[in-house]
């Protein structure tokens, strides 16, 4: 299996990601095609499929913050079964994304993720592939170490009509700290965090304003287990 970089959309593996997208995650999760333009030649965001056979079978996509030390996991996605493609991506994205610290000279402190609560989420199919049920993936991502914040979350709709999307909770995963020694961390954090992350989106609901402003007021935002 290959993991493969994607730079700009006319990358013939960028259509095969999007069909992929479209089809494992409801439509305000997924950013127009065409969008995907600057999104993709944007230096700190990186994008990589897992290509088995010249079909590409999983995706990812992050980024790093340097200044804050933080990472954000946008999206991961297992398209087969049987293949071990959630392992290698976390592999292959950990291995690149220690590598990016190393070359800023920083430090990672953790890692964000917004992650479907299955119990608010209507829509469990998820194009009938099974380990992207929500219910699948939150005890896959609770193994690998991350916990969610202490917060009533809503984020924006990719689709850019200016929705509240609030059926995920928002994660973190810590590095270099025990997952059990660390309860909370600065809200400080958290809400600089989101601003920085959803500034491309212009049209935001004003449930998100509130949100941001209730973190702007707390000291700490605890740790809870997913």
């Amino acid at each position: 299996m290959d993991y493969h970089r994607i730079t700009h959309i006319s990358d013939p593996y960028f259509k095969q990601m999007h069909g992929l997208m479209q089809t494992v995650f409801p439509p305000e999760e997924v950013l127009a095609f065409e969008a995907w333009a600057g999104r993709c030649t944007d230096p700190g965001i990186r994008v990589f499929v897992a290509v088995h056979e010249g079909i590409v079978v999983g995706a990812t996509e992050y980024r790093y913050y340097d200044d804050m030390q933080v990472a954000m996991t946008d999206f991961t996605i297992i398209g087969r079964e049987g293949l071990g493609i959630g392992p290698f991506l976390v592999k292959q994205r950990t291995q690149d994304l220690l590598s990016l610290v190393q070359q800023s000279g920083g430090r990672l402190q953790g890692m964000f993720a917004e992650i479907y609560n299955p119990y608010l989420a209507q829509d469990h199919s998820f194009g009938g592939v099974k380990p992207m049920d929500p219910f699948v993936r939150r005890e896959v991502l609770a193994h690998l170490g991350y916990r969610k914040l202490d917060l009533s979350y809503v984020h924006p709709s990719w689709q850019q009509d200016g929705a509240a999307v609030q059926e995920l909770d928002l994660g973190f995963m810590s590095f270099g700290v025990d997952v059990e020694e660390l309860a909370s961390i600065p809200a400080s954090l958290v809400s600089s965090f989101l601003e920085t992350y959803y500034a491309i989106l212009p049209n935001k609901p004003q449930a998100w304003y509130a949100m941001v402003e209730q973190l702007k007021q707390r000291d700490r935002i605890g740790l809870l287990p997913l």
